[in-house]
């Protein structure tokens, strides 16, 4: 039990710095999930969750199901599961709340370190991009124009409802279990990003103020769109993320191609957010200061790149 315990303990840490990157556009949790040797073993547990076992997980409660819900509940690794999403989630809601304050106060700061991660991210992926057929320069420009123009008519475009929300959550988080891209940036692009860290931070304020008085009507408001939002996660983890799964395995190099374009077209995305709050336009104040934190940003995802070289998943 001590052993199964720690085991836990040290998936949920992994967890934790997959959620930190997943909050942030630039770092993949998926590269994270690579690089501390779990990949593998995330992508069997998710592919192994289906409607059925949920069912019989579920039916626990009732009357001789217990067994068959264990059973079914180890054979989604859902110890693993639970661990890892228990550090995910903490770290997704510490560091959105964090980002809320600083998109709030120096968006152009905030979104030049976003730069610079996305950036740097694009050159560490780079190898895995080849342009060599056809189809593979098909599908590089394919991504690069997506994000693009998705960078600048996304945002006023989609509308902030639950059934944009469900959407985006589901290519957000199948994005999120792929190393490469960054689910936040998927936010980032579409117009998002924003909108969804202010209304999670008015979700958790509201539930924390039911202990001191806060009324249910608060909670139910934001509550909406992150309940829309963990739908649209559990679809595209039914659904989109197999399907890019089956890209991988099929057209492997014209995929990774893909994605890499996409993250280097989406480096328009923090451009766009971080003009839209600059009233006098691009002066040399706010183009030192969005530079200046687009470098810190790269040199994290370099020092992160270089530290982690060489590191191969256990089998």
């Amino acid at each position: 039990m001590e052993r199964r315990l720690r085991s836990l303990l040290v998936v949920a840490l992994k967890g934790l710095c997959m959620g930190a990157a997943d909050a942030v556009p630039g770092v993949s949790g998926g590269t994270i999930a690579l690089i501390t040797g779990i990949y593998e073993r995330l992508i069997a547990a998710i592919t192994a969750v289906s409607p059925a076992r949920i069912g019989r997980v579920l039916a626990a409660p009732l009357p001789g199901r217990r067994a068959d819900a264990r059973a079914a509940f180890l054979e989604i690794d859902g110890w693993f599961l639970l661990a890892l999403g228990t550090g995910i989630l903490t770290a997704v809601l510490v560091v959105t709340r964090l980002l809320h304050v600083a998109l709030a106060d120096s968006p152009v700061v905030t979104f030049g370190f976003f730069f610079g991660l996305i950036a740097a991210s694009a050159v560490a992926l780079a190898d895995q991009a080849s342009l060599d057929t056809p189809g593979r320069i098909g599908a590089g420009i394919g991504g690069f124009c997506l994000a693009f123009f998705a960078s600048s008519r996304a945002g006023a475009a989609l509308p902030s409802s639950p059934l944009v929300t469900v959407f985006v959550g589901a290519i957000a988080i199948s994005a999120m279990v792929l190393p490469g891209i960054s689910g936040s940036l998927i936010l980032v692009i579409l117009g998002q990003y924003e909108f969804l860290v202010e209304r999670l931070t008015a979700f958790v304020d509201a539930l924390l103020g039911l202990f001191v008085g806060g009324t249910v009507d608060a909670v139910v408001d934001p509550a909406t769109t992150v309940v829309a939002f963990g739908v649209g996660g559990v679809v595209g983890l039914l659904s989109v993320a197999h399907a890019v799964r089956w890209a991988l395995a099929h057209y492997h190099r014209a995929t990774l191609t893909f994605l890499v374009s996409l993250v280097v077209g989406g480096l328009r995305a923090p451009v766009v957010e971080a003009g839209e709050g600059l009233t006098a336009g691009w002066s040399t104040d706010p183009l030192l200061a969005f530079a200046g934190a687009a470098a810190v940003g790269a040199v994290v995802v370099l020092a992160l790149e270089r530290y982690t070289e060489g590191i191969a998943e256990p089998v």
